[in-house]
Formats: C-alpha cells, sequence, structure tokens
C-alpha cells in the first residue's frame, strides 16, 4: 500500500480532502500519496513563516549553524530511503540517486559553514569628502522575511535544498512548492527538518499544482520568489512581481567545444557522452550541442559514440541502470517530434531514436538544421547534436549562437583559447576540460539571456536572500 503523506504548516503535518497519487515514470505503480492544501491553508501558512522570521531573524550563527548540521546528519542517516524514493517518484537511476543524495547533505553542510560568514560588512570611509572627518560607514546584510521557494523535478531533494539552506543559514523563512511530479522526497526532507530546533512555521511545504501557487505569491509579506524551471513560467514571475526580489534558475541549451588538442580524447568522449544522457537529458546543463574540431573529429566521434552504446537503458532501480526514463508521456512524445522534424530538415541520426513508452534511446544527430526545435530550444532529453569546425573564433560564435546562456564546455591544451572562450561565450559559467553539466554546490550558479538572472550556490544564494543596510556613524558631536 502507498504511503500517504501530509503536507507541512507551522511544524504540523495536515491532510485534505483533496489527494493524488504519485507515479513512477517507470512502470506508472503508484508510488505514493499526497494531500493537497487547500487556497485558504496555503495562504494561511504565510501568517505563520512570518511569525516564525520574528524569531528566526535574531537567531544566533552557532544556532544555525547546529540547525543545518543536524539536517545535514538526518539525510546522511536516512540516504537509502532518500534514494530510492528519487528513483521511484522520478526514474532517476539508482546509482545517480545516490549521488543527489550525497549532494544533498553536501548542500546543507556548507550552508552551515556559510553561517559563520552571513552577516559579515564592510567598513566604509566616509571621509573621502572634505567636510567628513570623523565619520565612518559600516555595511552588513540582513535577511529579507518570508521567502517563496518553488522547485523543478529533475532535482527533486537537492535543487530542495539550495531554497532551503539558504534560508535557514541567513535566518529567513520559506515556503516550500515542490516540482508536483516529485513531491515525496521534498516532504521527507521536512519531516527531518521538522525534527530539528527550526522553529514551527520556518519551513511551510506546500505541494499544490502550479497554477494555483500564485495566489499565495500574491501576499506582499511574501518578499522574494526563489525560481527553477522553465522560462516560460520564470519571466511571467519576474514580470508580475516587480515589487518583490527574484532568483530564476532556468533552462539551458548547454555546448562544449572539443579542440584540436583535448588533453585526453577518450576522457572527453566519455565525460561529454555522461554529461549529455545522465538524467535521461534531462538536466537544464545537459550537453545539448558539441562542435569538435576537424582534425580529430572521426576519432573522437568513435570513442563518444562506444561511450554512448555503453550506457545502459533500463529499470532505474537496478544498480548498473545509467538511464531511466524520461518523467511522463508529454515529455517523450515532444522530445520524439522534435527529432523527427529534426530529421525531416536533414538532420543525419547517428546513433539511437528509439522509444520504448518513456524509454528513450541516448541519440545523435548531425547536420541539424539550426531553425528546428532541437537546435534553438532546450530539448531537456536524451539527444546531443554534433558538428565538426575548423576555427576555434567560429566555434565560440555557434555555442553563443542560442537564446540561452547557463553553462557551456571547452575541452583544450591551449590555455589562452581557454581564457578567450571565458570571456566571449554568453554563458554564466565556462568549464575547462570538463563537460559543462559540471556543478558543485558552493559554486556561483546561474546563467544570462534566457537562462535567468540571479545565482544559486549557498554563499551566493544567501546574497540574494538578503538586503546590504547601511549605517553611518558621526563622532563629531
Amino acid at each position: 500500500m502507498p504511503q500517504e503523506l501530509g503536507f507541512l504548516i507551522n511544524g504540523k503535518w495536515l491532510k485534505s480532502e483533496t489527494k493524488r497519487e504519485i507515479k513512477s515514470p517507470y512502470n506508472d505503480e503508484v508510488v505514493g500519496v499526497i494531500n493537497i492544501p487547500d487556497l485558504d491553508t496555503a495562504i494561511e501558512s504565510v501568517n505563520y513563516a512570518e511569525k516564525a522570521f520574528t524569531e528566526t531573524k535574531k537567531s544566533p550563527s552557532h544556532l544555525r549553524r547546529r540547525i543545518l548540521g543536524e539536517i545535514a546528519r538526518g539525510i546522511e542517516e536516512r540516504k537509502e530511503e532518500f534514494a530510492k524514493a528519487l528513483v521511484l517518484e522520478g526514474g532517476k537511476p539508482l546509482k545517480t540517486a545516490r549521488v543527489e543524495v550525497d549532494r544533498a547533505v553536501t548542500t546543507f553542510s556548507i550552508a552551515s559553514e556559510e553561517t559563520n560568514k552571513f552577516g559579515e560588512g564592510e567598513l566604509l570611509p566616509i571621509d573621502t569628502v572634505p567636510g567628513n572627518e570623523g565619520m565612518f560607514g559600516i555595511t552588513r546584510r540582513f535577511p529579507l522575511g518570508v521567502v517563496m521557494g518553488i522547485s523543478p523535478f529533475n532535482f527533486p531533494l537537492n535543487l530542495v535544498a539550495h531554497k532551503v539552506a539558504p534560508a535557514i543559514a541567513c535566518g529567513n523563512t520559506m515556503l516550500l512548492k515542490p516540482a508536483s511530479q516529485t513531491p515525496i522526497s521534498a516532504l521527507m526532507l521536512g519531516e527531518i527538518v521538522a525534527e530539528s530546533e527550526l522553529p514551527p512555521g520556518a519551513l511551510n511545504i506546500l505541494p499544490l499544482p502550479g497554477a494555483s501557487i500564485e495566489p499565495v505569491i500574491d501576499d506582499p509579506r511574501i518578499k522574494k520568489v526563489s525560481f527553477t524551471g522553465s522560462d516560460e513560467v520564470g519571466w511571467e514571475l519576474m514580470k508580475k512581481y516587480t515589487k518583490k526580489k527574484v532568483t530564476l534558475e532556468l533552462g539551458g541549451n548547454a555546448a562544449v567545444i572539443v579542440d584540436e588538442d583535448p588533453p585526453d580524447i577518450e576522457f572527453a568522449a566519455k565525460r561529454n557522452a555522461w554529461g549529455a544522457f545522465y538524467q535521461a537529458g534531462q538536466s537544464c546543463i545537459s550537453v545539448q550541442r558539441m562542435y569538435v574540431h576537424e582534425k580529430i573529429f572521426d576519432e573522437y566521434m568513435d570513442k563518444f559514440i562506444a561511450a554512448t552504446k555503453a550506457l545502459k537503458l533500463g529499470d532505474p532501480m537496478l544498480e548498473d541502470t545509467d538511464i531511466g526514463p524520461v518523467i511522463d508521456d508529454h515529455s517523450a512524445d515532444r522530445i520524439m517530434e522534435w527529432i523527427d522534424e529534426a530529421l525531416d530538415m536533414g538532420a543525419k541520426l547517428i546513433t539511437g531514436g528509439g522509444r520504448d513508452g518513456r524509454m528513450i534511446e541516448p541519440t545523435v544527430l548531425m547536420d541539424v538544421n539550426e531553425t528546428v526545435n532541437m537546435f534553438c530550444s532546450e530539448v531537456f532529453g536524451p539527444v546531443i547534436l554534433v558538428e565538426s569546425y575548423s576555427d576555434f573564433d567560429k566555434a565560440l560564435e555557434n555555442v553563443n549562437n542560442s537564446r540561452y546562456g547557463l553553462q557551456a564546455g571547452v575541452f583544450t591544451k591551449d590555455m589562452k583559447r581557454a581564457f578567450k572562450a571565458y570571456e566571449a561565450l554568453e554563458v554564466g559559467g565556462v568549464v575547462v576540460n570538463d563537460y559543462p553539466s559540471f556543478r558543485v554546490e558552493n559554486m556561483p550558479y546561474g546563467g544570462v539571456k534566457d537562462s535567468g538572472v540571479g545565482k544559486e550556490g549557498l554563499r551566493y544564494a544567501i546574497e540574494d536572500m538578503t538586503e546590504l543596510k547601511l549605517m553611518v556613524v558621526n563622532l563629531n558631536y
């Protein structure tokens, strides 16, 4: 019998008349039943979050550090339970689910360390202007208040952690709306948080449908929205909530350049194959476009295709599975439609292209027309587009030929070219000699163009969740 999960408001687990089954993307089995709060109850949670903020904003750093450490240990103690929940609700292969749980532990652990730094400020010399002798200024950061966190389905534990952990670290409170497809791991995290020393109401988890969340965000007491998801939804939030701080971590169309002198061709091929197809391509920094120098193209592609074919597609609960299903039928249908569109417009199918339900083979295409969806938009599936190039500057232009700009990768021994790419590429991050799918929890993470605005990564998220305040002191009295 699938477990029925309540929602968390003011430290209490509540149930409602409205329930929804969560089904496995792999086999459609019901893996959980969640309770959906009604709108009045969800809006009421703002009251509890605001009340809790009167405590959290004054809480000492040692307490916040201890709470975050408790949460990290709680996740570690339930590691296998969390990993299996990620497999069941999202179709994530068990081996990568365990990695995500480890990352969530790291996220809370780093956030715990950041509490020691939060509040650090600056001494400003006000006497730079004549007549202001004997005056100085100090700055420090203060928490904003109630933050709305909205997380996606593809990393339903660690991307929730990237909302919750920095909010706790700097003394904010949070309303969390987990992805509708994958709320189970977020609710399990709520169980751990509810057992910590965090005041009731400091974290409220509302598994609402996406269309129901805006009436909650409308409350003026919510000072910030941290959203990870589609660019269409994200930019509408930015447009509507002009008086709130908004961080958007949106889509991508990540590209990688493999120069004529990569440090190791086989390493580059294997890393890019994994970067393209892990998570069934459902990552905003999955490798979607790959530009390979013509001098090494044939050798590289032989190794890349071999690495691609070595990846095992199958039951995500098996230890040796590398690639599981995409999240739902709609996504599978769209991905296959985009593949067909590219082929109809002259693309060449190098490998893959098959489908069995929501399982899509790792697919490699060449000569893709730049007007098709597969090139212009985010595929969010196990598909990569490959082209050869002869001129490095032209390859940089090709990477920039996208409305997205999240991360990019460059494999080269030539550090002048590496720094040239760093300066020229219109992205939030450039990864040298690894795939653009690389991310660790403390690095600044966020894009430009249609990929969003603001940064995640613990210290940088804390900056976005706080307000810098100045105090000027006049000693001339």
